[in-house]
């Protein structure tokens, strides 16, 4: 987070700019009385004290019937750091909050004004709803039982392989793919030097 969004944030989250008014969501609006879905913003890094925020704002200000869920999409990560596996929640959509929700002055108003909620997606006059297939893609990547596994592992290292053909050999990093979660290595085999790729699961750092 910038200096700038710092300053921000020790500022009243709660003041809207004067434009951005309850009129946004007036009656006249095609989707009232539809629950949908919408994304909000929010200063990176509270994602989900915003989320706590609005749920405990729903239970005080008796919203349940209006705003239905509240979500922060998070995938499971696996660090490897000295031979250790270490699991933590990673945001798919830094800065972004989604709310299930109908939308109308009241519910606008209870989301709009939560703390550290900049904004809803879309025009300040009208907060636009995301489309039900992309809600549901995003839920399934952060509910996907597969993980994403990172290592502090650079060019020139050595690494034991523990799976696969080539399970014992100990080999020489030539490339890292950090996003595929693999690499190649080079691997005397019979005595002839031999480039292999390999997923991290595979390997373990000497």
């Amino acid at each position: 987070m910038s200096e700038k969004d710092e300053n921000i944030v020790n500022e009243d989250f709660n003041e809207a700019p004067e434009s951005e008014t309850s009129e946004a969501v007036s009656n006249k609006s095609s989707e009232k009385n539809q629950k949908r879905w919408y994304i909000v913003h929010t200063y990176s890094g509270y994602e989900n004290k915003v989320k706590s925020n609005l749920e405990k704002r729903i239970e005080y200000m008796n919203m349940a019937d209006k705003i239905f869920r509240v979500e922060v999409p998070q995938k499971t990560v696996t660090q490897i750091k000295g031979g250790r596996k270490l699991e933590k929640e990673e945001k798919i959509f830094p800065g972004y909050v989604l709310v299930e929700m109908i939308m109308d002055e009241d519910s606008w108003y209870v989301v709009r004004h939560t703390a550290g909620v900049t904004k809803f997606v879309g025009s300040a006059k009208k907060p636009i709803p995301a489309k039900e297939s992309e809600i549901k893609k995003i839920i399934h990547r952060s509910t996907a039982t597969t993980q994403k596994i990172e290592m502090d592992i650079k060019v020139g290292e050595k690494v034991r392989i523990v799976s696969g053909p080539f399970a014992e050999f100990v080999g020489d990093i030539m490339e890292v793919y950090p996003d595929k979660a693999k690499l190649r290595a080079m691997v005397s085999i019979f005595g002839r030097e031999t480039p292999v790729e390999l997923e991290y699961k595979q390997i373990q750092k000497l």
